[in-house]
């Protein structure tokens, strides 16, 4: 069952695979939001009147039975059914009859999958947002927990200068709010109605827009019918490109946990559960779970490009490339929450060592703190720099921070500002309702 079949039309079945291709597997996760858009806009049919209040009420009482069997997984397409479009007004029809057959009056499937996807996304950028909360939250509690305990910290890969797991903790939650602000925008883009624009060319039927916008809970529509189905494409990269800011981080974040697990460093540990093995190798507790982490947030970098060059020179109006977005970044989306899953249940079980500076090779990483002392005693910072780095060269350098690393100031060891960063994020989450 195809929405635009004719008596006559027949497809060749290499060309229905072939153009149909994974879209049913996908759709699946679109089939409560076509549900929840075609009760908009079969009430604003009612309203303008295109159905009867007889009608509207019989086709709104079996879209509900559909609903609640897609929400128990009782819901499925079947294999002659063209996309999930088709499948809920087939069901509707065999339920209830003609009645069924005029849904579709004043939408085209154009803007009927863009309003599907818009839902879909914005329902999933909540998501989204929760788990990226929550991992905030861990982190900046782990901040608040471990901002005594010393960390070298490296530039180049090179000792430089003393840090703490404190600082180390709060640098990823604060990275997460600035991934947050790219979160809103993507919302704010998302959660605007394109239903009623029908195939870019809007309709003569009276539709009442505003009803269906305010009905399916949009900020507000896409005003422009042509601009309504240009953005298709758009959206989703503008959405991939959010996804791919949260994953840099997380991708980043597990890099340096894979460096600090190693023995060369051995700044952390976790539980065997948390680690795999080798299979001739007994010593070895592999970090897989942040390995693949990276690995599939680098994958999730990609995104923005591979959709941005699907649609690169199209003309306005739809094409079927669109049909590809679903397949780039709905199991993208799947994977960004599984890393945020992980990443939110493996971290609580962290090991952190308390006597990493006792190395002998972390000897100079509080030059600099040798250098400010003598600043502080009225040395200019040029000759106490090369007084330090003299001392340095000839292997009498030694200094004891205990007091100096008590009395730091901003940006230092003990000032994590994690209640500005922890109101910051408040302030740009709550934003995404």
């Amino acid at each position: 069952m195809k929405l635009w079949s004719k008596h006559n039309t027949s497809t060749h079945t290499l060309v229905e695979k072939f153009t149909v291709g994974r879209d049913r597997e996908f759709d699946l996760l679109l089939a409560e939001h076509d549900v929840l858009g075609s009760l908009a806009h079969t009430q604003m049919l009612e309203k303008v009147g295109l159905l009867t209040a007889a009608e509207c009420l019989e086709i709104h009482r079996e879209l509900n039975q559909i609903l609640v069997d897609i929400r128990a997984g009782d819901f499925q397409i079947e294999a002659e059914v063209e996309d999930v479009h088709s499948q809920i007004e087939l069901l509707l029809t065999r339920r209830i009859g003609e009645s069924g057959k005029k849904i579709h009056a004043g939408r085209s499937r154009n803007d009927q999958v863009a309003v599907d996807i818009k839902l879909y996304l914005r329902a999933e950028l909540q998501e989204v947002k929760a788990l990226t909360i929550k991992l905030f939250d861990l982190l900046l509690r782990l901040s608040e927990q471990h901002r005594e305990t010393l960390l070298p910290g490296y530039t180049h890969l090179q000792i430089a200068m003393p840090s703490s797991f404190g600082l180390w903790f709060g640098a990823y939650a604060e990275s997460l709010v600035d991934d947050m602000e790219t979160l809103v925008a993507a919302y704010r883009v998302v959660n605007k109605n394109p239903l009623g624009s029908g195939a870019r060319y809007g309709s003569s039927f009276p539709l009442d827009r505003r009803l269906t916008t305010e009905l399916l809970g949009f900020d507000t529509l896409h005003f422009n019918a042509v601009y309504a189905q240009m953005s298709r494409g758009k959206t989703e990269r503008i959405v991939a490109q959010a996804l791919s800011n949260i994953a840099a981080t997380l991708g980043r974040f597990s890099m340096d946990v894979c460096l600090y697990l190693s023995q060369n460093f051995d700044f952390i540990g976790f539980p065997p559960e948390l680690t795999t093995g080798s299979s001739i190798m007994p010593h070895k507790k592999n970090p897989d779970i942040f390995e693949l982490t990276r690995a599939r947030c680098n994958r999730l970098q990609a995104l923005p490009n591979e959709l941005a060059l699907l649609f690169t020179n199209l003309p306005s109006g739809y094409h079927r490339d669109l049909q590809l977005t679903k397949e780039i970044l709905f199991p993208g989306i799947e994977s960004l929450k599984g890393c945020l899953e992980m990443l939110t249940h493996a971290l609580p079980y962290i090991e952190v060592r308390k006597d990493i500076l006792q190395d002998e090779k972390y000897r100079y990483l509080f030059t600099v703190e040798a250098v400010n002392e003598l600043v502080n005693k009225g040395l200019s910072f040029r000759e106490a720099y090369r007084e330090v780095g003299n001392r340095i060269e000839s292997g009498t350098f030694e200094f004891n921070p205990t007091q100096t690393l008590h009395h730091t100031h901003d940006g230092s060891l003990g000032n994590l500002c994690t209640e500005e960063i922890r109101a910051a994020m408040g302030k740009v989450a709550s934003q995404i309702v």
